[in-house]
């Protein structure tokens, strides 16, 4: 992605409306927009699931009570939009980021305070399960590390440099929090094997300290309704460019919360997941396309590049076909 924004931009900027790779380019929009307003449903799913935790409900009504939460707040999204510009949206998902930031810090805080005290329990890690049927499942979670190609499409606000610097450094970041709670949770790993559902860290968390698992409640929720509001936004803004403009925000908004609000209520939180891998990986398999076309056309990256290219092309199409739900 940091590739396509310098050298694909670049090239773009000369190219005929129907030039096969303008033609491509336009195809990837496309597919974004379909993965953006996918994942909206699986962010908002997973924060109905973590808002109704708390809650004693049945299992017959459990998927129903979270549908309608989901459907309430796509419906309130959508509406915002009939002012005509996406502004208070916007101000919403910069009020949840903030949120969000400081609680993830504080959980950090919290469970390296667990380490350091010496109260987390000596235990060994489950051992490892390496089979070929843990691989569609592995593929069907490439979601999980979705959302750095955002940077890709605002140029019309940022620089080439500052969006591939900044891109760069929030992978790090991502990383290093990942690795870093990963690394921190070690002495659990066993208890959360046995965990069931979506929801299960905050089983997990409850039994390293209750505040926690509240930290981690407010960080979920507040994290995927930032997310979802970030799609919902990219999705729109996609729509309405691939249209040329024949689609107005209001209804480049309707159309996306539509889709979104099909996979809310034909899907569970597991095969929502591994949708919205797949349509994510469909998306970055057309941009792995275009690096090596570009590639190829202009010499830029080499060969050692654009075998790199297929290489990530090859992983993503076999994500696209094989990702698989978690429960499986």
């Amino acid at each position: 992605m940091r590739f396509n924004i310098v050298h694909v931009e670049n090239h773009a900027r000369n190219l005929r409306l129907h030039d096969p790779f303008a033609w491509a380019m336009r195809i990837g929009q496309v597919m974004l927009a379909i993965a953006y307003a996918v994942s909206v449903a699986y962010y908002l799913k997973l924060l109905a699931e973590f808002a109704i935790k708390p809650f004693s409900i049945d299992a017959v009504s459990h998927t129903f009570v979270a549908n309608l939460i989901v459907t309430a707040i796509i419906a309130v999204m959508t509406l915002l939009t009939f002012s005509g510009d996406i502004k208070k949206i916007e101000h919403a998902a910069h009020s949840s980021v903030s949120i969000k930031l400081g609680l993830i810090a504080g959980i950090l805080a919290g469970l390296a305070v667990w380490w350091a005290s010496g109260a987390a329990p000596v235990s060994t890690p489950p051992p490892a399960r390496i089979t070929w049927s843990g691989v569609p499942l592995l593929l069907g979670l490439l979601i999980t590390v979705q959302g750095f190609e955002t940077s890709r499409y605002l140029g019309g606000a940022y620089d080439q440099q500052l969006r591939v610097r900044t891109m760069r450094l929030a992978q790090w970041i991502s990383s290093a929090i990942y690795l870093a709670f990963l690394a921190l949770l070690t002495p659990v790993l066993g208890r959360a094997a046995e965990s069931e559902g979506v929801t299960g860290i905050l089983d997990i968390m409850t039994f390293v300290a209750p505040l926690l698992s509240l930290f981690v409640l407010g960080a979920a929720v507040t994290s995927q309704l930032s997310a979802a509001i970030a799609d919902s936004i990219g999705s729109g803004g996609l729509m309405i460019e691939v249209s040329q403009r024949r689609l107005n925000v209001r209804s480049a908004f309707i159309a996306a919360s539509a889709l979104s609000l099909a996979v809310v209520w034909l899907t569970d939180p597991f095969q929502v997941i591994a949708l919205s891998s797949r349509a994510f990986a469909a998306f970055y398999a057309v941009q792995a396309l275009l690096a090596f076309w570009v590639s190829r056309r202009t010499g830029a990256g080499g060969l050692v590049a654009q075998i790199g290219f297929v290489a990530v092309g090859a992983i993503c199409i076999v994500a696209t076909l094989a990702g698989a739900p978690a429960e499986s």
